[in-house]
């Protein structure tokens, strides 16, 4: 069987088919091309359930029209997941790291794993080895960083992410990436260390847009994973059609 698995993000969309666990296919597109691509991508496979997770609000024009062509599970709060969900506000738990917290479960059953997603914001999911998610932390993305310093200040530029070769920095634009770069990367670094101390045999796992370019900063024991959030959704639909 094929399963068709949708990630709605602010203004991007992946999506992976699946076919018995592993992902035969996938695709990136603009959120405002949903529609036409969903309907290219269900001609051409033969898609027999699907689920959709989404950060950004839909229409019901929208809603009605995704569900006539997949009929698809709309992950929220209450859909159901493997795993025990111990966050004190569950109703308010976002979607994305619902599904992390489901990758780490299935990618990594009974340890201490701690996910960090590194995209528009950089968020830490923990699931302990007895598959209970007990919550984690959500911080200013690389690219927001940036932003923040050419938005909020009258003379600071705009800069595109760039490594750190050296942490001090000799000019304003080597000094707003050390401090930007370099200070995500020893922020990551302060999370695990506190996370190793209070949890052992920690699992890390790096995944999100800026995978890559922290993977080469960090240079630490940590298993990126470029597609954790849709493996999670797989992993999500799964249960719940073993559980219906």
């Amino acid at each position: 069987m094929m399963y068709l698995i949708v990630d709605v993000g602010n203004t991007r969309v992946k999506v992976a088919v699946f076919e018995n666990d592993i992902i035969v296919a996938d695709f990136v597109f603009l959120k405002d091309e949903l529609i036409g691509k969903l309907q290219k991508i269900i001609s051409n496979f033969s898609i027999s359930n699907s689920i959709i997770s989404s950060v950004a609000s839909f229409t019901k024009q929208e809603v009605e029209k995704i569900t006539q062509l997949i009929h698809p599970i709309f992950l929220d709060s209450t859909t159901k997941v493997p795993f025990t969900n111990l966050y004190g506000t569950p109703k308010t738990l976002g979607v994305d790291r619902i599904a992390l917290a489901a990758a780490a479960i299935k990618k990594y059953p009974h340890k201490n794993t701690l996910v960090i997603d590194a995209g528009t914001c950089i968020t830490y999911e923990f699931i302990t080895q007895e598959g209970e998610y007990l919550g984690g932390a959500i911080s200013p993305g690389i690219k927001m960083r940036y932003k923040a310093l050419n938005t909020f200040t009258s003379k600071l530029p705009l800069l595109n992410p760039a490594p750190v070769t050296d942490f001090i920095g000799i000019d304003t634009n080597t000094s707003i990436h050390s401090g930007i770069v370099n200070g995500v990367c020893n922020e990551i670094k302060g999370l695990i260390n506190q996370y190793t101390r209070k949890f052992q045999d920690l699992t890390v796992v790096l995944t999100g847009g800026d995978t890559k370019f922290l993977e080469e900063q960090l240079k630490s024991v940590i298993f990126a994973q470029p597609n954790f959030i849709l493996e999670g959704l797989h992993s999500i639909l799964i249960y719940n059609l073993a559980n219906d």
